[in-house]
């Protein structure tokens, strides 16, 4: 497959995904996460590789999650009944499903899908220069699986409603301290922090690091099903013009107008059928 949204490199044991879209905060369109779904598989089924570190290009961003500009009614093109268009669900799962280890090299701003994305994460190591968080009630989305039932596994589930209720940004050290991330480093020393634990990892049991990361899995592997649910149900709220004003907003830089949907939808009065 020919790459054209991300960077996809192998050396000495280590396969790196880079998502090269700086100039859009690496955010992921349809077209990034099939790329980085065909270089998981890739460096899952290449005996040479022993870890893989997701990461995003430039300096500003790990990545802000998902393109809103590819967003439409149901979500993103080619959205159907299955699913959402945008084929996050199958790329969490790999990550987690691939048998080696993967780590997120957080280089800025990991946010909204950005930030699920390295909670997926085996481990993720971040620059001290890094912001997370949660943006989906602010622009009419939301993460039904592993963004929030795993979210909190990590940093318990008082921390993880906060994230989500209030969409606040933490600073990495904030992160570092609820247990969101495994560590912070200077920014310039990323790279090098990051090959360091690949080292670590490269010199121990291929088989039993599989094993163990599968064992972990075991815990929380309801979450995938619950979360295929889930993505039904985004699919169907981003056909709602709730959904639709969070997105309008966003794209217009105009405050939201959420208040007119916290009533529910009354039954039609005039159709004896409803």
């Amino acid at each position: 497959m020919t790459f054209s949204d991300i960077l996809f490199t192998k050396t000495d044991g280590t396969a790196t995904i880079t998502i090269n879209r700086p100039d859009f905060l690496n955010a992921f369109r349809t077209q990034t996460v099939e790329e980085m779904i065909a270089a998981l598989e890739d460096a899952g089924a290449d005996p040479e590789i022993g870890v893989i570190v997701i990461t995003g290009a430039g300096e500003r961003a790990f990545s802000a999650g998902g393109d809103v500009k590819e967003f439409q009614p149901g979500g993103c093109a080619g959205a159907s009944w299955t699913g959402i268009g945008l084929r996050v669900d199958p790329l969490h799962r790999l990550i987690r499903t691939v048998p080696k280890p993967v780590i997120a090299a957080v280089n800025g701003y990991a946010i909204g899908g950005g930030n699920v994305l390295q909670v997926v994460c085996d481990l993720s190591i971040a620059a001290d220069t890094a912001i997370f968080g949660q943006v989906g009630p602010r622009i009419g989305s939301f993460d039904p699986g592993f963004g929030t039932a795993y979210l909190s596994r990590l940093v318990g589930e008082r921390k993880a409603r906060e994230i989500w209720f209030t969409c606040r940004r933490y600073t990495a050290q904030q992160a570092l301290e609820m247990g969101l991330i495994n560590a912070v480093v200077p920014a310039a020393d990323l790279l090098v922090e990051v090959a360091r634990w690949c080292a670590e990892i490269l010199a121990l049991s291929p088989t039993a690091l599989k094993m163990v990361k599968y064992s972990f899995n075991a815990d929380t592997e309801s979450i995938a099903g619950i979360g295929m649910l889930g993505f039904g149900a985004v699919g169907l709220y981003y056909g709602t013009e709730e959904a639709a004003e969070g997105h309008r907003a966003f794209q217009e830089q105009r405050p939201t107008q959420f208040e007119q949907f916290r009533a529910m939808p009354r039954r039609s009065q005039d159709n004896p059928d409803d």
